[in-house]
């Protein structure tokens, strides 16, 4: 059996998750300091992909890194190409994933105590101390689950990945893109083991979620105590 797709599946979820971890708490922190009116524009800019088909995520990501486009002329010219190409599949899955690692971390930090924050202020410390000792620790429950949900969200994807990258063996192929093809050629079996390895990847990371609320709620019980 090739195991490809589980190894190249990994691979990509892995590194988008890392992507949207950063630039979804960027976004979530600053975004949270924001007035409504502009955090309720951006949130909705930045949720689309949530809610959005990810055929259409992936139509867009076509417009902009095509190869007759000229974004992705331009790219093509400097060696980079996202189109039948496995890091274009990272490109892909972060796309989707970004919108459950933003909301999350934005709940965590809009319920942070920002009392915390300003006693901290008082003493001297950095606002770069006090996010990275302060705020992220008492935030990092929220951040550890959507670091978790993005992981889940990025390794699943289908639509927006088969649009961008195809389905090529050795290169490109995914579980999601793999079932399908096995599918269409009739290959049931085969087919019905990657949706098992699938389920209890998805089982785990469900089960790591749970656990994760338990210890919150246990913790705030404990503080309320």
């Amino acid at each position: 059996m090739d195991w490809y797709p589980l190894w190249n599946s990994l691979r990509i979820a892995a590194i988008s998750c890392v992507i949207v971890f950063f630039l979804g708490i960027f976004a979530a922190y600053k975004i949270a300091a924001l007035p409504k009116l502009a955090k309720g524009i951006l949130d909705v800019l930045l949720t689309l992909p949530l809610v959005l088909p990810p055929t259409v995520c992936g139509w867009i990501l076509l417009l902009l890194f095509g190869l007759t486009h000229p974004l992705g002329i331009y790219l093509k010219q400097i060696g980079i190409q996202f189109v039948m190409t496995w890091y274009g599949g990272v490109i892909a899955s972060a796309v989707v994933a970004f919108p459950l690692m933003y909301r999350t971390a934005r709940g965590a930090f809009e319920s942070f105590n920002e009392n915390l924050a300003w006693s901290a202020r008082t003493l001297g410390l950095s606002e770069r101390f006090i996010f990275w000792r302060i705020r992220m620790p008492a935030c990092k429950q929220g951040i550890i689950a959507g670091v978790v949900l993005a992981f889940a969200r990025a390794l699943g994807e289908y639509g927006a990945t088969s649009m961008l990258i195809g389905y090529i063996p050795n290169n490109t192929a995914t579980i999601s893109t793999t079932v399908y093809q096995l599918w269409r050629t009739n290959d049931e079996y085969s087919a019905f083991i990657w949706v098992v390895i699938n389920m209890i990847i998805s089982a785990v990371v469900l089960l790591t979620v749970n656990m994760m609320e338990k210890k919150a709620r246990q913790r705030r019980g404990r503080a309320w105590q």
